[in-house]
């Protein structure tokens, strides 16, 4: 039996030690490239390790010690943190399309219906043509300026609500500014505000979730060969949850915006005659085909959720 085992022991060596062997002298002989500093990292996890529990404090710590532009490792994935805004006029500007495309994020990738947004989006045309239509159709300096009123609205709606809650206890401000900003939002991109529906708290709870979601570590994005570890953490399970509660929402959102389009039309009321909001411009992006590629309902919610 012992011999078996030594026969086995030495057979194993005899080919995993030449392979080992192999891949030192071609690592060896290639041209070494300049890196950043970069702190010494644990095997597997990197450098996630020093991140803590305040990152951002902890990246700045780091880049007192190593420089402005230093390289970290989480997991398998290089990142390369800038903490100088010489550095980052490197990356934005001088050097931007070497640093133009972005991470693969499994949760972010089923947040926007295959990462059809201009966030997450690999570069490359459809980056380019998302990127279009958000700068001149949504963004524009005269679209946001013909929401003032809205802006203005809402803003003068809250100060009348902290004025009748301030004479009868304290007031939440924390909670009020969020309902504010949730109600612009909504207003500028859906065409309505929903917080004062109890349907629309719920949504408006979705919307959190799906903040929540944005920011979570998903350790297959750095470690792949633990990616099944969001099927028992029930990362995975909440993800598909959500998606399906927010894309039913969504496409509610679309047919009613649709169906009151066809009612102005057949009234003679024009749509031109309102301010429109985001869903309303990209229906009209949609209908008129005029942008280069085929822009369908997946991609309207994809861009109307980044934006």
């Amino acid at each position: 039996m012992a011999f078996s085992f030594d026969l086995l022991f030495f057979s194993v060596c005899s080919v995993v030690f030449p392979l080992a062997l192999l891949k030192w002298f071609y690592a060896a002989s290639k041209p070494q490239k300049k890196l950043p500093p970069s702190p010494p990292k644990l095997p597997i996890i990197g450098n996630i390790h020093q991140l803590g529990l305040l990152p951002h404090r902890s990246l700045q710590s780091l880049s007192r010690k190593y420089g402005p532009l230093m390289l970290l490792h989480f997991g398998s994935k290089p990142v390369l943190v800038a903490s100088s805004a010489d550095a980052a006029s490197q990356i934005m500007k001088t050097h931007d399309l070497v640093f133009s495309n972005r991470p693969k994020s499994s949760v972010k990738d089923r947040l926007f219906y295959g990462s059809k947004d201009v966030v997450f989006t690999p570069y490359g045309d459809y980056w380019r043509q998302a990127k279009s239509i958000c700068v001149l159709h949504l963004l524009s300096n005269k679209r946001v300026q013909s929401y003032q009123h809205v802006r203005e609205e809402e803003t003068s709606l809250m100060i009348q609500k902290i004025s009748q809650m301030c004479s009868s206890s304290p007031v939440n401000l924390t909670e009020i500014f969020v309902t504010l900003t949730n109600d612009i939002i909504c207003r500028v991109a859906l065409g309505r505000k929903y917080s004062e529906e109890e349907k629309g708290r719920k949504i408006m709870e979705n919307l959190r979730v799906f903040v929540e979601l944005m920011g979570v570590f998903d350790v297959g994005d750095y470690i792949p060969w633990l990616s099944w570890v969001n099927r028992f953490n029930g990362l995975d399970l909440k993800v598909e949850k959500f998606v399906k509660l927010i894309d039913e929402f969504l496409e509610g959102v679309i047919e009613e915006h649709i169906n009151k389009r066809k009612g102005e039309a057949e009234s003679d009321h024009s749509v031109e005659a309102r301010c429109l909001d985001f869903v309303d411009i990209l229906i009209e992006v949609n209908k008129e085909r005029t942008i280069g590629f085929a822009f369908g309902r997946d991609d309207m919610k994809a861009i109307i959720l980044v934006n």
